[in-house]
């Protein structure tokens, strides 16, 4: 069998996002560390065309692009009875929307108050409170969205836990640490919804290896 390996960094949101699909998937693995800001992955161009992390191997196969690879994992490893995908085209189609609204409605404030909040801190810069408040509003609409949704479904992608709700972990994770939390919080669905995704059994092992590297 072909050894499966992950080219990543623990603090990166993407990296989180592929090391938890393969957490929730019981796929066994390599972790290969790269240093992203010492300019590691530009000797590496074969691997990630245009210089971004994860990249996942496996055999001849090459991915790149986190929500790629989270789609394959769930797709090629499914188990038995917690599929993360649908059989059926009609409800597949649905999660797969949802992955895509994260992709392009959430993730833009999500990333932006995720740098402003921890990340700006963390190298002692200063934060810009006019961008936090301007993407809080966008990040308050999407939420108001999830909110209704959430009223018509357990999950974002259906009846059952899909790559729709895991692809929104790492930034729940962070975003948990700031005062963005109560955003959340006051929204009922919303509030039960992330904090049932962030208790699954594959992000815990994710966060276990994030907190162990920090310690």
């Amino acid at each position: 069998m072909a050894v499966r390996k992950l080219y990543g960094a623990l603090d990166s949101p993407s990296t989180m996002r592929a090391l938890a699909s393969l957490f929730e998937h019981d796929v066994e693995f390599e972790l290969i560390p790269v240093d992203f800001q010492a300019g590691e992955l530009k000797k590496m161009p074969s691997l990630s065309p245009f210089g971004e992390l994860p990249v996942f191997q496996e055999g001849d196969l090459t991915l790149f692009e986190s929500r790629t690879i989270m789609r394959y994992i769930s797709h090629e490893y499914g188990k038995r009875g917690e599929e993360q995908v649908y059989e059926i085209p009609k409800l597949q189609g649905i999660a797969a929307a949802w992955i895509d609204v994260e992709d392009h409605q959430f993730d833009p404030p999500a990333s932006k108050l995720i740098w402003e909040l921890v990340f700006k801190p963390q190298k002692g810069l200063p934060t810009d409170e006019g961008v936090v408040e301007e993407e809080e509003a966008k990040l308050v609409k999407v939420l108001d969205v999830y909110e209704e949704r959430l009223s018509n479904s357990v999950f974002l992608g259906g009846d059952k836990f899909t790559s729709a709700d895991l692809t929104h972990i790492p930034s729940l994770y962070l975003l948990m640490k700031t005062p963005v939390k109560r955003l959340f919080e006051e929204r009922p669905r919303v509030r039960a919804w992330y904090r049932g995704v962030m208790s699954r059994p594959g992000w815990e092992k994710m966060v276990e290896m994030v907190e162990k590297v920090r310690a």
